[in-house]
């Protein structure tokens, strides 16, 4: 009897365990260029390219993961002249609207400064783009969203969302 008690414990056990496997597998973050933190689902891919916004020169770098249907992205570069600081996040902010042809709307989510868009791909596939644009000193940020919108739960964005830290 001690034996079929432990193997339905152990089956049970097993059913629970392998239901609680989690879509986004939050870990936390870290740029080695950009001096910030943030919860990101599963391990980042960082790269990072020279571009031009808006007539400026700059370098920026970016930390991408996917999970669960949407693409996960923080975007910094640092400001070489801080007077030109809010020039580059708007450029940001303007360009990942363009992209997905997009119009901006507010939110609902809990982090600050956020804007929501809804747009579509070049394929004409619907997208929504959950992002926040940020200075924080020399350094400017973009942290996006991007996902079909059924995908985006919103426990899932105010979750990436706030836990961005600057330090």
């Amino acid at each position: 009897m001690k034996s079929v008690i432990h193997r339905v414990v152990l089956f049970v056990s097993l059913v629970l365990l392998s239901a609680c496997s989690p879509k986004f597998d939050w870990r936390d973050a870290r740029s080695n260029d950009a001096p910030y933190t943030i919860l990101m689902p599963g391990k980042p891919l960082s790269d990072s390219k020279d571009l031009q916004l808006e007539g400026i020169s700059l370098k920026m770098s970016m930390l991408a993961g996917e999970a669960g249907g949407i693409s996960f992205a923080v975007g910094s570069t640092r400001a070489e002249d801080a007077g030109k600081a809010g020039q580059i996040m708007e450029a940001m902010k303007k360009g990942m609207i363009n992209n997905i042809q997009g119009t901006p709307e507010t939110t609902k989510t809990t982090a600050p400064d956020t804007v929501e868009v809804r747009g579509k791909l070049r394929n004409g596939q619907p997208i929504m783009m959950v992002g926040r644009f940020l200075i924080r000193g020399p350094w400017v940020y973009q942290i996006v969203m991007l996902g079909q919108e059924k995908d985006m739960k919103q426990e899932v964005t105010d979750t990436f969302m706030t836990s961005f830290k600057t330090h």
